[in-house]
């Protein structure tokens, strides 16, 4: 079984934490995340450490704590160092562009996708082939670059497609006669 939740959280210099009722707040040098709790949790930060416990002794407040933890750790990277995800565009002709709140993409469709960026994510093309995705919540960075690899994903035969860099990609042997 896995302790994670009873660790405390470090909080680096220039990140306040505050904890009032059902809520975290976390504040740091990039920007600021709110964090509902569950009932069975609860957040005290003393001495530059948050801790997380738990209100009663079921497992399910133990699983909570865990979540809540990983998650408070999470949002205490996003606002001091932040997130970013890669995607590679392999095929001949796919390319991406990036134009203020809105990201381009010709991905071998009979139309150009035009994918409108979120609040609180950046994106940059540094290249055609090329998508940098940064923000300060995991879940959201996470979640866009999902929804951009969902437009094309890799095919199995020849590996065409939007994929995580550094992803492998098994391609299948062609069909024999």
């Amino acid at each position: 079984m896995s302790r994670v939740g009873k660790n405390p959280v470090e909080l680096p210099k220039g990140v306040e934490v505050t904890a009032t009722g059902g809520s975290v707040k976390v504040k740091g040098p990039k920007g600021e995340l709110t964090l509902a709790l569950n009932p069975q949790v609860q957040v005290s930060v003393a001495e530059g450490k948050a801790r997380v416990a738990t209100a009663s002794s079921a497992r399910t407040a133990r699983v909570v704590s865990g979540t809540t933890r990983a998650l408070l750790a999470n949002m205490v990277t996003g606002v001091t160092k932040g997130f970013e995800r890669k995607l590679e565009l392999v095929g001949v002709g796919y390319r991406a562009q990036a134009q203020g709140r809105k990201l381009n993409l010709t991905l071998g469709l009979s139309h150009p996708v035009a994918y409108p960026v979120p609040e609180g994510i950046t994106v940059e093309t540094p290249s055609q082939t090329e998508i940098i995705i940064k923000g300060i919540d995991l879940q959201k960075v996470g979640q866009v670059a999902a929804e951009i690899r969902r437009y094309r994903p890799p095919e199995p035969y020849k590996g065409k497609g939007v994929r995580f860099a550094g992803e492998q990609i098994v391609l299948k042997e062609a069909k024999k006669k």
